[in-house]
């Protein structure tokens, strides 16, 4: 890990102390390298160094824009599911509809409601943060990009200048081209 994604560690790990998403009375301790290594098993791939490091020093969830980080495993407090959970159903769930199958190696990490998600493409380099937004009218419109990397997502919730937020200045989140090509590459 850089020593910007130390800093920026650092600066996550205060806010997580200083302030609860909506549904969240406290932050979970953090999991340890098994647990770690069990959601990867899970997965069948390894989570950005960044990722991990999120869940394994600052907390299981619990912080974050809205209502977030996911926990790995557990049920968050509001009900919702944990990453690994959601991941596995949503890509069971793309064998029934191949139109609106789910891309390999994107992991859903937060819940925005309404069926929308910031996933993190565990696949790509930067570990470049997804939103999924289900209530678009096909699924080439259901994927954007929310941050060219987990870093600069989470810089963007510490700012406040998420598409999220009441800026109206805030960029907001561009298609992801690469959807087609990460659902159908599975099928060949």
């Amino acid at each position: 890990m850089t020593e910007n994604e130390q800093q920026l560690l650092t600066r996550v790990a205060a806010e997580a102390r200083n302030t609860r998403p909506s549904g969240w009375t406290s932050l979970p301790a953090p999991v340890d390298e098994a647990t770690v290594t069990r959601a990867e098993a899970a997965l069948g791939f390894r989570l950005p160094p960044l990722l991990a490091a999120l869940y394994s020093r600052i907390g299981d969830g619990g912080f974050g824009p809205e209502y977030g980080l996911l926990p790995l495993f557990d049920n968050p407090p509001a009900g919702g599911p944990a990453a690994v959970t959601q991941y596995l159903a949503n890509r069971a769930s793309g064998h029934q509809n191949p139109d609106w199958s789910w891309p390999e190696g994107v992991l859903p990490i937060s819940h925005w409601g309404c069926a929308m998600y910031a996933c993190v493409d565990c696949r790509s380099p930067r570990a470049t943060v997804l939103l999924y937004e289900p209530n678009a009218d096909e699924a080439d419109h259901a994927w954007y990009v929310d941050a060219p990397s987990l870093a600069d997502w989470l810089r963007t919730w510490l700012d406040g200048t998420g598409w999220y937020e009441d800026d109206e200045g805030a960029a907001e989140p561009t298609p992801w081209t690469d959807f087609r090509i990460r659902t159908t590459a599975k099928a060949s």
